[in-house]
């Protein structure tokens, strides 16, 4: 691809990202011990071209730089692997590779801070949006990935763009969060399996303890002096679960769902869960916008939702345009033989509705 039209769509891809800060993410593990990965994509500035991603053993990428060129590290795929991307397909926010290693960005303003770019470092420089990439095609574990994270650094490509973090996850159900800090890589266990936005990982497990009084089932009868107090529904003991759409908030609510929610019994179960679960953080196109003043007429800011099962390898998926669950199937694909490729999530913008037959 022309390296200034690549350049350019990275640009727009960031732009948009500036106003879209709310994505969240869920990991469940099921009876039988699988390991389910969902999350959300919400951009609204624009309606973004989102594409599903494979990449065959082999495979050779290189880096984005500030200038427009690709002349960052240079790396091959080890692994084949396949996910979700956006504008490009070499910037895959959501995969698996076919070691069954998860890797996903999600959006984190204002906190993080890579290291200034320096050309002489330009053989070992990574944009943060082919991160990704960058740990699906080399390893297949998080150690792995630990000791590798000081051999390349992250850069922003477009150094007005905000910082993003990472979520990195084990078939075994071992989840890390990275951020990285005034240049410095931390590497945070994921014991929660939530993921949100700003603030840090660490601040976002602290504010947990803000609703300490949250608790599954019924809240009361309270004797009120004189009176008796009784909910008016079941669920009050969730009463004060906060409903907006902040990082924080939207943290708290996927964290307090995903933890009292039945565990499923096996992987198909788990995979319903998440999307459920996910329904609940999902954005209308509007609510981050004064009113008439949203930018386009998408018919959500929530545009895809992903839930991958780590142990049998299949990526499902929805968008904004139709919520039918599609299935990309990764036993299907074999690694060593199949073409570099990419393919648009919709085929048709439009939700399938199959009519009712009545004999």
């Amino acid at each position: 691809m022309n390296h200034i039209r690549l350049f350019a769509t990275l640009t727009l891809c960031l732009s948009v990202i500036g106003t879209a800060d709310a994505c969240t993410g869920i990991t469940i593990k099921t009876k039988d011990n699988t390991t389910i990965v969902a999350r959300t994509m919400d951009w609204s500035g624009s309606e973004n071209n989102s594409l599903y991603t494979i990449v065959p053993r082999g495979h050779t990428m290189q880096s984005l730089l500030p200038d427009g060129t690709m002349g960052g590290i240079t790396f091959s795929a080890l692994y084949g692997y396949a996910g979700l991307a956006v504008q490009q397909p070499e910037f895959v926010i959501d995969g698996t590779n076919e070691a069954g290693l998860s890797a996903a960005l999600f959006y984190f303003p204002n906190y993080g801070k890579y290291e200034a770019y320096n050309e002489n470092d330009r053989d070992i420089s990574l944009a943060d949006f082919q991160v990704v990439s960058w740990i699906l095609s080399n390893f297949s574990t998080i150690d792995q990935v630990k000791e590798s994270i000081n051999n390349v650094r992250i850069i922003n490509v477009d150094p007005s763009a905000s910082t993003v973090h990472w979520r990195i996850t084990e078939p075994s159900g071992r989840q890390v969060v990275l951020e990285i800090v005034n240049g410095i890589p931390n590497f945070y266990e994921n014991e929660i399996g939530v993921l949100t936005n700003s603030p840090g990982f660490p601040w976002h497990l602290t504010n947990l303890n803000n609703y300490v009084n949250l608790h599954p089932g019924g809240a009361g009868p309270t004797q009120f002096g004189p009176i008796t107090l009784r909910a008016f529904g079941s669920g009050s003991g969730f009463r004060g679960l906060p409903g907006d759409f902040t990082p924080p908030s939207r943290f708290v609510r996927a964290a307090f769902l995903k933890t009292f929610s039945l565990q499923p019994t096996n992987a198909y179960d788990g995979v319903q869960q998440s999307f459920q679960i996910l329904d609940n953080v999902n954005v209308p196109l509007g609510v981050q916008f004064a009113v008439g003043a949203a930018p386009n007429d998408m018919p959500a800011a929530t545009q895809w939702t992903i839930a991958t099962d780590l142990q049998n390898k299949k990526i499902y998926y929805h968008t904004m345009y139709n919520r039918t669950i599609r299935e990309l199937n990764m036993a299907d694909i074999d690694f060593a033989t199949v073409p570099f490729q990419y393919h648009a999530l919709d085929t048709t913008k439009r939700q399938t509705i199959i009519p009712v037959k009545i004999d």
